[in-house]
């Protein structure tokens, strides 16, 4: 018998010829065959000539001969047979091929997996792991050892492991790390909304801006130069972290290397977003003025050195333009890429209106966040029928929104004014809002176009005649019983309040005339429910008269008709039970040569119908004696008791023996439902 060491080895080396990793399975094969190593393998891996077959299909490799009779083969279920994989059939072998090992190792919020052979070393396992997680093998302490804790030099195979383990490093003279990590943070900023208040020098004026933390900086100073006219590139900031900061002159030098180094840098810069620049959260004061004449730091460069120079307006023109209008710098110095520009709102030429403002809600949700107006979503026909053609008190004001990408305002109107809450709601409430773009000259033409026909020739001469930087453009229309007017027609260069204001002044003038619209409305249905009143009383006397005279009418012939009925049923079913009664074979004595069943049948009354049948009757021939006494087996079910079953149901050609009707049966007949 085998010490328990042995048994370890032989468990480990048995698992590594056959592959099987369930130490129950193996433990078990094992016990079949006494602990024998080879009469184990012998009895899991396929042979041939005493020669044992390798899965790779490659050479073959000779294994020890085997005696059945000295050992026999264990009996292996399929279960584990599928689950054997034969690698190598001896020790011999085992040794040249040692057992790969699998290690997951733990440490703080991180998992290393490590694969070794069962010769190597726990210090080999540690220098592996030192380059993982980069701590010192003197500052690591390796733990989850089932016998404890082991030495460095010590060897995997030593410790008979399975094949998977689980392990974990302790660092007790490392301080811990920081309880929240960078990239948690700057995920987490990524999803915040910062308030910019930027100030305009120059002017004295103050805005008030939103931008998601993913905005880059360049965005940022894209929607100032919308707003103060200062292109981006003669923009001159106050504010800004020192991480996005570049206030530095840009010098062009002979050669390549100081341009490329540069343009890296402003690259960086521009495309650096507003959670990684430093900015204070949730507000962040800045302030933009314009930035002095390139031309005069351009004379000032020329006198101290002829090698370096500014870029002047004539020299860098096409750059700075390319800045100022979101062109890629890549794209100015003849790089492959393309320039920054936006989705249009609408699609030109759209065939359905519905299909173009479903592109537009979804391209102005992406640019000014879901907090915007509800556009309507079909013809301005469709919108007209929800707005004014239904009741008086259900009636709203129209709001048509006229989008322009190319006005300096769009950007500030949509994202300050037509987004703002209190806008939002109150259009909800009180308006179906429309909206149409009329950047390309296609819908431009299709919205005159529908101007004219709806609204007449001056509201669209009006809107024809609007310069690009009045645009976008907010239309108040009133609904009236004859021609639809136009309240008020709000430019984009408004605010907030001037917005509400101008739409409350419309709301005022249209509850004045909703007011009107629903007492006339009121009256005219008041004159109407009593005219149909007076119409509805007199009409139901008169069906009042005539339904009685034609209730008596019906009713004689009702009475009529069934009895007529009736007395051909009765007819029906007296002539019906008579040739059944007839029909009915003689009842045998009960004295027979052949054997008799003798059923006693109750009646729904209570009355009991006792009569003598042949045991190689049909059952058919029972149905027709019940009919016969009045109970046709259409409208009665005939029902044994012990077992309660419905005999109705029964095959009516199988005889009384057959469906057990025999010797003797108590039957009751119930109404059916």
């Amino acid at each position: 018998m085998a010490s328990n060491m042995d048994r370890e080895m032989i468990l480990a080396d048995f698992q590594a010829c056959t592959g099987i990793e369930n130490i129950d399975e193996a433990i078990t094969l094992l016990e079949q065959n006494n602990w024998d190593l080879v009469a184990a393998i012998n009895g899991v891996i396929p042979q041939e000539n005493g020669i044992l077959q390798s899965d790779y299909g490659g050479e073959t490799i000779p294994g020890p001969a085997f005696d059945p009779a000295s050992h026999p083969a264990p009996a292996t279920t399929p279960s584990s047979s599928s689950a054997f994989r034969p690698v190598m059939p001896s020790r011999q072998i085992v040794e040249r091929q040692p057992r790969m090992l699998d290690f997951r190792v733990e440490y703080r919020d991180r998992n290393v997996d490590v694969v070794l052979e069962d010769s190597c070393t726990v210090g080999e396992i540690k220098q592996i792991l030192e380059n993982e997680l980069q701590i010192p093998v003197s500052k690591m302490l390796l733990k989850g050892w089932k016998t404890g804790d082991v030495e460095d030099s010590t060897v995997l195979k030593s410790l008979h492991l399975p094949k998977n383990n689980s392990l974990y490093v302790l660092t007790p003279d490392l301080p811990p790390p920081s309880s929240s990590s960078h990239a948690g943070a700057l995920q987490e900023s990524l999803n915040q909304n910062f308030m910019l208040i930027i100030t305009h020098r120059e002017v004295q004026r103050e805005y008030n801006l939103n931008f998601s933390g993913s905005s880059t900086i360049q965005e940022v100073k894209r929607n100032v130069y919308d707003l103060t006219s200062i292109p981006v590139r003669h923009q001159l900031w106050e504010g800004w972290p020192p991480s996005a900061t570049d206030d530095s002159e840009i010098y062009l030098v002979h050669g390549s290397m100081v341009l490329e180094s540069w343009k890296s840098k402003i690259e960086g810069l521009h495309q650096m977003c507003l959670a990684e620049s430093g900015i204070s959260y949730p507000c962040h004061r800045l302030t933009v003025g314009r930035r002095s004449s390139p031309a005069q730091t351009r004379e000032q460069s020329e006198e101290q050195s002829t090698d370096v120079h500014m870029v002047s307006d004539s020299d860098g023109d096409d750059f700075e333009d390319a800045t100022e209008f979101g062109v890629d710098d890549g794209e100015v110095f003849g790089m492959a890429s393309s320039a920054l520009r936006k989705s249009p709102m609408m699609p030109e030429n759209a065939e359905n209106e519905g299909d173009a403002l479903l592109q537009f809600t979804a391209e102005f949700s992406s640019r000014y966040g879901d907090c915007h107006p509800v556009f309507f979503i079909g013809s301005l026909e469709a919108a007209f029928q929800e707005a004014f053609y239904v009741k008086a008190r259900d009636r709203k004001l129209l709001a048509i929104y006229l989008h322009h990408d190319e006005s300096v305002l769009t950007n500030v109107f949509c994202s300050q004014m037509l987004c703002a809450e209190s806008i939002v709601s109150y259009l909800s409430q009180n308006f179906i809002t429309w909206a149409w773009d009329l950047t390309k000259d296609a819908n431009r033409a299709r919205f005159l176009t529908m101007c004219n026909r709806h609204f007449g020739s001056v509201v669209a001469q009006t809107i024809r005649t609007q310069k690009t930087d009045q645009f976008p453009l907010f239309l108040i229309i009133m609904g009236k019983r004859s021609s639809n007017e136009v309240l008020n027609v709000i430019q984009g260069n408004t605010t907030v309040d001037e917005l509400m204001m101008r739409l409350m002044a419309a709301m005022e003038i249209f509850s004045a005339q909703q007011q009107e619209d629903i007492k006339d409305e009121d009256e005219r249905e008041a004159r109407e429910n009593v005219k149909r009143e007076q119409d509805e009383a007199y009409r139901l006397s008169l069906e009042a008269d005539r339904a009685k005279r034609e209730a008596h009418e019906r009713e004689m012939a009702e009475q009529f008709r069934l009895e007529q009925i009736r007395k051909e049923q009765e007819e029906e079913r007296e002539a019906i039970r008579l040739s059944l009664e007839q029909a009915l074979p003689p009842e045998p004595k009960e004295e027979n040569a052949e054997p008799v069943s003798k059923l006693r049948i109750r009646t729904p009354s209570g009355e009991f119908l006792e009569r003598r049948f042949l045991a190689s009757n049909k059952l058919q021939i029972v149905f027709d004696f019940v009919a016969s006494k009045g109970f046709p087996w259409d409208e009665f079910k005939l029902l044994s008791t012990f077992p309660r079953r419905d005999v109705t149901q029964l095959d009516p050609n199988k005889s009384l023996l057959e469906v057990k009707l025999f010797p003797q049966e108590t039957l009751f007949l119930e109404a059916k439902e």
